[in-house]
Order: C-alpha cells, then structure tokens, then sequence
C-alpha cells in the first residue's frame, strides 16, 4: 500500500494540480494510518486498509484532539486513495466511502474593524516616515501589511509573490491562489508606495522579475510564512484587542469592509479567488451580524 500511495500522490499532482500544501497534508494523513496499521516503515497489504482500520484512525483522531477541520480533511484524503485504489483494481471497494464526515461548529470569519486598521496603518506609515532606518523591519513589515490587506491575500499567496507579478502601471497584481490558479487583484497606490519605499530602505529598488517581494535574512530567501503571522500578531496587537490576529484577519477584513462600503459579493468572490460563491457567502452573515447589532443600540424600540 505504501508503493500504491507513492503513485497516488503522483497522480493526483498531475491530474489534480494539487498544492505542495495539499500534497503533503494527504501524504501525512494517509502515512499515519498505514504506521496504524503495521507499524512505522512497514509494509501493509491492500486486505489491511478495510473500514475497521479507517474507524480505529478516526477516533484516535478524536482521542488526540484534532479539529473538525483536520478530521475532514484526513477523511478526504482516505477517500481520495480508496478510490484510486480501486480503479487501479487494489482494492475492490472504497472503505472510507460511507464513513461519516464530522460536523463543523460554524465561525463567523475574524475580521478587524476598518477605523482602527485604517490608523494602525498610517502610524506605521507615520513612524517610517519621520525615522527612516530607525527600526530595520518597520518597512518591511508595513509594506506587508499594507500589500496584504490591499489585495486580500492568503498567507501562502503573500509570500510567493516575485517582483514580476506587480503591474506597476495598471496598480494590479497577479496572484497564485489555491490548485496554482491565478487571478488579477487591484493593487492599492499605498500598498505601492510602502513597497517602494521597504525596497528603497534595502537598496532594492531593482530587481530581477523572478525576485521575491519580501525576502528574510538568506541573501535573496523567501520570507518564511511564520515570519509573517509573527509581524501580523505583533504589529497589529492593538488593533486586534489584545487577541490574537493572523495574516487571515487582513484577508477577512478586506472582504468585509468592501462588503460593508457596498461592494457586489460576486466581484468580492473573484477578488479573493474562491472557486464557489457559497464560500464567499458567509461575509454577508458577518455584515448582518453588524446591522443587527447597530440597530439594537440605536433604534428607541428595539
């Protein structure tokens, strides 16, 4: 089974387009079932992989406290290898094709409120402004912020971002989005200005289109994800409350406060890449979430 999974994963990379993300979530989450069954490294026969195999992994999943989220994703991944197991006549049915998907607790998306993020940003601006140099990463990180919530970017589509994608003239972006789709996002003339202004603090201001936008300490190194949700989490600590905030609240908020300045939800659905209109959708309940809120604060009789 372990053979049969190595031609899987290559399968559903050329057919699927799968994500490197993607790919090795479903490698992880079909590994461990098969050390489930035989033990780390060994061998297990195509008989092993049965429902009863599945139902043992599914609860340990459970016992060790995985999210809704990680179970159905795990529970995707098995059904995705039984059926190609079954086409390439390994197995001859899917186990994992009834087993039941665990319901997902519904979360309204975290989001920032416009006034103080606006402010948050052009503090920053201000700080870079009045002491260029003064904090190494200052420029960097407000370029970042600002690019992310100009764009409403993913995190994994931030940091892949090169030089070449930014349209300099036409204030747009091409974005890499999830199974390596590209869309075009508008590029704000502030999120320009503070990458102008982080490259020109790094004697960046050329560069090679394959370049990355933001890079680390490696000479010319991609900017590492969890670099980024650390200067997300520490710039924007006030905004936020106290709480936690993560590069996915810039990409909330940017749909959010388009939704709530009137912007139409599909056009809203292409700026943010998402293949269905459902997922989308759920920015309206946090709109209304607000109205019902103003109401019951203003109207006399509410």
């Amino acid at each position: 089974m372990r053979e049969a999974l190595e031609r899987f994963l290559s399968e559903f990379a050329a057919s699927r387009r799968g994500s490197p993300h993607t790919i090795a979530a479903y490698r992880r989450d079909i590994t461990a079932v098969l050390d489930f069954a035989a033990g780390e490294g060994k061998p297990v026969a195509p008989g092993q992989w049965d429902r009863l195999l599945l139902e043992r992994a599914t609860r340990e999943l459970y016992r060790t406290g995985h999210a809704a989220t990680s179970t159905s994703r795990a529970l995707a991944a098995w059904r995705s290898f039984g059926r190609f197991c079954v086409r390439r006549g390994i197995l001859v049915t899917d186990p994992a094709r009834t087993l039941a998907f665990p319901r997902r607790p519904k979360r309204l998306p975290r989001t920032l409120p416009r006034l103080d993020l606006n402010d948050a940003l052009d503090r920053l601006g201000a700080q870079a402004a009045a002491a260029p140099g003064a904090d190494p990463t200052l420029a960097r990180d407000r370029a970042l912020l600002e690019l992310t919530y100009s764009a409403g970017l993913r995190l994994s589509e931030l940091v892949g971002l090169v030089r070449g994608d930014l349209d300099r003239v036409g204030l747009l972006l091409r974005v890499r989005g999830k199974g390596r789709k590209e869309r075009i996002a508008p590029l704000g003339a502030r999120a320009l200005a503070a990458l102008d202004a982080y490259w020109s603090e790094q004697g960046r201001i050329a560069g090679a289109a394959s370049e990355p936008v933001f890079t680390g300490r490696a000479a010319g190194g991609r900017l590492a994800g969890r670099t980024v949700q650390r200067i997300v989490g520490t710039r924007l600590a006030q905004v936020a409350g106290g709480l936690g905030v993560t590069p996915h609240a810039l990409r909330h908020s940017f749909a959010s406060h388009l939704l709530d300045a009137g912007a139409d939800l599909r056009a809203i659905q292409e700026l943010l890449g998402h293949a269905s209109l459902a997922s989308t959708q759920v920015y309206t309940h946090v709109t209304r979430t607000r109205l019902q809120q103003a109401y019951a604060q203003a109207h006399p009789r509410a």
